[in-house]
């Protein structure tokens, strides 16, 4: 018999404070955790094409305050469930904005589920693990979701049609709807382009052609100034040589001398 049975049946000595406390506890606020105690990835190449992803994305809407871009972070799209979740590699928000959070609890995001998600394989992730995430990104409501293979430079992708995730034909070459970012095939594996046409880039390249751009800049500046130096010389150069002139045609005038005979 439960506590509420014991005190709704007239059984004696139930506090009224615990009946209560067992009233509110629908109403009590649940923690969503912020982890699954799993690593966001397993090896260096997969981490690197999360970062990559991620922070090409970040630069792309930086000035879209309603889109929010996030790496491994815990998705509840089911609320006060929280063993229905998934941590997408990558995960895309249009209509929420930018800002920290420990998860993204659907409910609290105006009901917005990740619109566009990416998932980066491991050697570790099996065929069923990779099976089961499809259908939980179809089940919750995501348009596109795209899944490469480093290892074996195999990338798939699904697109919301009828209100299922359905495959992607011909997925290179392919522009998201939703990104507007295009993935094309390379012989060192999977390129993917800006709205630009600008393949993505690492921070450490991006810094480094900024960096030699800087560099050719300045290149640029110096010899403008030393053309500008040069000029500056050729001018003075001139100028003395007009002055010597007009000396020496003072001179020919004192001595009686017409310059212009001479």
């Amino acid at each position: 018999m439960s506590i509420l049975e014991a005190k709704s049946s007239g059984y004696a000595g139930v506090p009224a404070l615990f009946e209560r406390r067992i009233r509110v506890e629908p109403d009590k606020e649940l923690i969503y955790p912020e982890s699954d105690g799993k690593p966001m990835a397993d090896n260096t190449e997969q981490y690197e094409w999360i970062v990559l992803i991620k922070e090409n994305l970040e630069t792309m809407f930086a000035d879209s305050p309603d889109v929010f871009v996030a790496a491994d972070l815990l998705w509840y799209p089911v609320e006060r469930d929280v063993k229905a979740s998934a941590a997408p590699d990558v995960m895309v928000a249009f209509g929420r904005p930018k800002g920290r959070r420990g998860s993204y609890v659907q409910c609290k995001e105006d009901g917005i589920p990740p619109q566009v998600v990416f998932e980066i394989l491991s050697p570790s992730n099996t065929k069923g693990e990779m099976g089961k995430k499809l259908g939980f990104y179809d089940r919750h409501g995501v348009e596109e979701y795209y899944l490469y293979d480093p290892s074996r430079i195999a990338f798939s992708g699904w697109i919301r049609v009828g209100g299922r995730l359905r495959p992607i034909d011909d997925v290179w070459d392919w522009r998201s709807p939703r990104l507007n970012i295009t993935f094309r095939p390379e012989k060192t594996g999977l390129s993917i382009c800006d709205p630009r046409g600008e393949k993505f880039s690492t921070h450490s390249a991006v810094a480094q052609k900024a960096e030699k751009a800087e560099s050719e800049r300045e290149l640029q500046r110096r010899r403008a100034e030393k053309a500008s130096q040069q000029a500056e010389q050729a001018d003075q150069r001139a100028e003395q040589a007009e002055r010597q002139v007009e000396r020496l045609a003072t001179k020919l005038r004192e001595l009686g001398i017409s310059p212009d005979e001479v």
